[in-house]
């Protein structure tokens, strides 16, 4: 994972967690529209990195391909 990979995972967790903090949701479905609203905040800021760079941020080099990594027996 790179480092603007982590940094925006992080803000959206951080983001859901002040949200959550403030507006008390009791509930699964609160909890829920509240993790929602803290990934768009990250989700938002990442595509304005995007846009102003012209680069992606999401790489494929943290992905694990399974067939390849593991043997079926």
């Amino acid at each position: 994972m790179t480092d603007l990979e982590l940094i925006f995972s992080m803000l959206g967790e951080a983001s859901t967690t002040e949200i959550v903090k403030t507006q008390n949701p009791i509930g699964f479905t609160e909890n829920k529209k509240a993790a929602k609203r803290g990934g768009d905040i990250a989700g938002n800021a990442r595509k304005e990195l995007e846009q102003s760079t012209g680069k992606k941020v999401v790489t494929g080099g943290n992905f694990l391909d399974i067939k390849k990594n593991k043997k079926l027996k």
